[in-house]
């Protein structure tokens, strides 16, 4: 059974930095690119950032680059978002996700 497992997500001020984690188990995680997909209050799903299952090849959407930094470990099945300068805007439930789904989030608040 495949579970994607978020953590990290917090309240935090405009221009802080959170790092969310994602435990991954159930399928074998160094063979599948990793994405990271938010959802905003009253929005649909928005794409965040993506890895292959190597790490070498990354993408990010415009409104998170040079923010946010999408990272792997694939010896411990982990995916991270490093995120910095944050946004009221960045304020949504955060999820990992592959082709299988997604967990079931983390929710990121940013507001003073």
């Amino acid at each position: 059974e495949v579970q994607l497992v978020e953590s990290g997500g917090d309240l935090v001020q405009p221009g802080g930095s959170l790092r969310l984690s994602c435990a991954a188990s159930g399928f074998t995680f160094s063979s599948v690119t990793m994405n990271w997909v938010r959802q905003a209050p009253g929005k649909g799903l928005e794409w965040v950032s993506s890895i292959n299952n190597l790490g070498v090849r990354i993408r990010y959407a415009d409104s998170v680059k040079g923010r946010f930094t999408i990272s792997r470990d694939n010896a411990k099945n982990m995916l991270y978002l490093q995120m910095n300068s944050l946004k009221p805007e960045d304020t949504a439930v955060y999820y990992c996700a592959n082709t299988d789904g997604r967990g079931q989030g983390t929710q990121v608040t940013v507001s003073s």
